[in-house]
């Protein structure tokens, strides 16, 4: 069975939906933590190493989101973010926030359970590493080195740096980087992609490595001549 061993915390206050979702898991084999606001969610964290995380946004006592954005400082736990909300523009919010996965309300408790299964999956995959010359990328970690030193990089910047690499020589527009490491289409926001790789090529610099901007076309990844 797909849950067997794996723990999941349900935070969501809705009385009848949190027992609903934690029924269904529970006959799939998943062992259920319930937190009907962000105080039990947080207290089910301290004590807790939850297997994958099921938040509802809008809470009593705050923001899923934020609390999201706490949690991540601190774990790299899988996150399905549960939202009432159907605007394109809460699911680049859930992804800003890090989340893993997005499920609009009202959705069928099958394509809960597949979301949560597929987390877990791919939380329990074997480490891969992606190597380009001295830079080594841990793609379940989301870590990145050069040599022995971490660039420290942001989930986004991993992922967009990660993105490059795997397109080796060919440029990659804006548009497509922004859909796949932000989850959404681009639509107005401009900046987000010169942003982040601008905060990128700065960690890369001192390595030798640089992400070279063709005007009107995209990002191309330059590795270092040595």
């Amino acid at each position: 069975m797909m849950g067997e061993n794996a723990l999941v915390l349900l935070v969501e206050d809705n009385r009848r939906v949190q027992m609903n979702n934690k029924e269904m898991l529970e006959r799939h084999g998943y062992a259920v933590l319930s937190a009907m606001n962000l105080a039990e969610a947080r207290a089910a964290i301290r004590d807790w190493l939850p297997d994958a995380v099921v938040l509802d946004i809008t809470l009593p006592d705050g923001n899923g989101l934020d609390f999201l954005r706490e949690l991540r400082k601190t774990s790299g736990v899988p996150v399905l973010i549960l939202t009432a909300d159907q605007t394109p523009e809460k699911a680049a919010e859930s992804f800003d926030a890090d989340g893993d996965e997005y499920l609009r309300k009202p959705y069928a408790l099958k394509e809960l359970r597949a979301r949560v299964d597929a987390l877990i999956r791919r939380a329990a995959r074997t480490p891969e590493t992606v190597v380009k010359g001295l830079l080594k990328l841990d793609v379940v970690s989301g870590l990145a080195f050069c040599g022995d030193e971490d660039l420290l990089l942001t989930q986004k910047e991993f992922a967009l740096l990660l993105l490059l690499i795997r397109n080796g020589e060919k440029t990659v527009s804006a548009e497509y980087l922004y859909e796949k490491v932000w989850k959404a289409p681009m639509g107005g926001d401009k900046n987000t992609v010169q942003v982040t790789v601008s905060k990128l090529r700065k960690k890369l610099a001192p390595h030798g490595y640089d992400i070279v901007v063709i005007r009107g076309r995209g990002y191309v990844f330059e590795g270092r001549v040595d």
